[in-house]
């Protein structure tokens, strides 16, 4: 059964699972949250996007400032990484600690994944959406290309081997996270839906939702999902305070 852990929000992304917590960002309020809990930051910034470092450091890309934030034992927040006007979107670290940031552009279809403090290492996306690192493998929602695309991690960071993941067919991949076998969940806006896919593109799962999917993420057997009443692309995004964390069983 669906449980609403959380409500009365705007457009709520960036959901992940760390050390047994469930955390979230509310973009239209630039606040990053502890579910349940309370405001780890707050940042005006639209993407606000985050993820740790293997240190436990907490990472937010602040999209409006073109930097990426590091917050610090006592809540202040640091510079970490200039990355540079843009538009910055989802952020993904690997094991050994590199830091992905993608760049998209509302106004044309085409973007980029850049390694923070090194720059471009991939281009030509099809809108850039989340992110997951499985092993030595970056895999990447492209939203308007209706797949997911994978590249191999080198011990440089660069990123080599660029291949498709999964077709999608009508599938819309915003938010993605990878589950401990390997496969990814991804959630779909328009579909109003979560999917999970093997490498290859068979579906193994799927949970339907009554409004637009924005991100998604597995932790101890729950599917944890950040969703909202899909507005638009113009004006306010999502419908004010449609913003809901669910939790669904899937075990």
């Amino acid at each position: 059964m669906t449980e609403v852990l959380l409500s009365g929000r705007g457009l709520l992304e960036s959901i992940r699972w760390h050390d047994g917590r469930l955390y979230v960002s509310d973009w239209s309020a630039g606040e990053v949250l502890a579910v349940p809990g309370g405001v780890l930051a707050t940042v005006k910034s639209l993407p606000l996007c985050f993820d740790w470092l293997p240190d436990g450091s907490l990472l937010l890309v602040d999209s409006a400032a073109g930097v990426l934030l590091r917050r610090e034992p006592d809540g202040t927040l640091a510079r970490q990484v200039e990355l540079g006007p843009g538009t910055w979107n989802d952020i993904a670290v690997s094991g050994a600690g590199q830091v992905y940031v993608n760049q998209v552009d509302f106004t044309a279809p085409a973007g980029t994944i850049h390694l923070a403090g090194t720059g471009e290492v991939a281009d030509g996306l099809a809108f850039p959406n989340g992110m997951a690192v499985i092993g030595d493998t970056l895999v990447v929602a492209e939203s308007h290309g209706h797949r997911l695309t994978a590249f191999d991690i080198g011990p440089d960071g660069g990123l080599s081997g660029r291949r498709v993941w999964a077709e999608l067919g009508e599938g819309t991949p915003d938010g993605i996270s990878a589950d401990a076998e390997g496969a990814v969940w991804y959630a779909d806006v328009p579909n109003k839906c979560c999917v999970r896919v093997a490498e290859g593109g068979e579906v193994l799962g799927k949970v339907d939702l009554d409004r637009g999917g924005f991100d998604c993420v597995v932790g101890d057997g729950v599917l944890y999902v950040a969703a909202a009443e899909f507005l638009g692309m113009a004006g306010e995004l999502v419908a004010p305070g449609s913003g809901q964390v669910l939790a669904v069983p899937v075990r």
